[in-house]
């Protein structure tokens, strides 16, 4: 995601509602982006008034102070903001992103329990020394998953739930295991049985929307069509949406997203700004940290702000 603002003077007002420091777009480039390469940085997306921003605001201050300066936490007020909040794409709030060397590297919106916080300060470097067990299993099981050993990663996957039953990132893997092993059906089972705390962390989001994607692609047949058809007419809007979503069913992201991209270049507003909307649906299938998801919305930014 590329962030396009002025730099200025470091903020260091309290946020209302907790005793974090409060940025603004005239110094987000010195308070996040570039403080970001020293330590992780948390932002607050919040609105005053609002009960569930206070508690998140309290709850993320405990935890950052807690890793004794690993990740350091901001407020951003949305009402004094709000060009920034544009610019983010914030659809609710509170609205958290972490920022690590300059970039947006996690996130999520909405109040979580404590522990699906936990995960997420951990996984950003707030690990405590009891953390570490889990941490270095979950990071086992991403290799092995990365390997294609799919049923060594979900054995550990199912070691950690029974630990602990609400990891989220165990949760995530298990799905992405399972999808990765071609047991859809029972993705979607494991699915529909998510308590909605966890069912609406980006982890959880991002295996369903990546199967209604999937099922989505299924229905339009091979790209062969649709290549056809946009080499005819480079307008055809629908037919190179249609092939998007068909390199997309076939595991070719890069081909997907290029595709999208290119219906915006040459009109961002086809289709009720459908193309722009399916890229926001990729970016959760393939997750918010994917080097994919980042180069795309650099890229997308470009157009957008051209």
């Amino acid at each position: 995601m590329e962030i396009l603002f002025n730099k200025g003077t470091a903020g260091g007002k309290p946020a209302a509602g907790g005793s974090i420091p409060e940025t603004s777009a005239a110094t987000f480039v010195v308070d996040v982006i570039e403080a970001s390469s020293q330590a992780p940085v948390i932002v607050v997306f919040w609105v005053a008034g609002d009960p569930h921003c206070t508690t998140l605001i309290g709850q993320l201050d405990k935890l950052v102070k807690d890793s004794k300066g690993a990740l350091r936490l901001v407020g951003v007020n949305i009402d004094k903001n709000q060009q920034l909040a544009t610019q983010m794409r914030l659809q609710s709030v509170p609205t958290v992103y972490a920022f690590k060397d300059g970039r947006p590297v996690d996130g999520f919106a909405g109040v979580l329990p404590e522990s699906q916080l936990r995960t997420f300060v951990t996984a950003l470097g707030g690990a405590t020394a009891e953390d570490n067990g889990i941490e270095d299993a979950l990071a086992q099981a991403k290799e092995f998953m990365e390997q294609g050993d799919v049923a060594t990663a979900l054995e550990i996957y199912q070691e950690i739930l029974a630990q602990e039953p609400t990891n989220v990132a165990a949760i995530g893997g298990t799905l992405r295991a399972l999808m990765q092993a071609g047991e859809v059906e029972q993705a979607k089972e494991v699915l529909a049985t998510l308590p909605p705390d966890i069912a609406k962390h980006a982890d959880v989001v991002a295996v369903r929307t990546a199967i209604e994607l999937a099922e989505q692609a299924a229905k339009l047949g091979p790209a062969a069509e649709f290549r056809r058809a946009v080499a005819v007419n480079a307008d055809d809007h629908q037919s190179r949406f249609d092939l998007a979503m068909a390199y997309f069913a076939a595991g070719e992201r890069e081909a997907a997203v290029d595709e999208l991209l290119e219906i915006i270049r040459r009109d961002r507003t086809w289709n009720d700004d459908g193309a722009r909307k399916q890229l926001v649906k990729l970016f959760e299938a393939f997750g918010p940290i994917d080097p994919l998801t980042i180069a795309t919305r650099k890229r997308l930014s470009s157009l957008l702000f051209a």
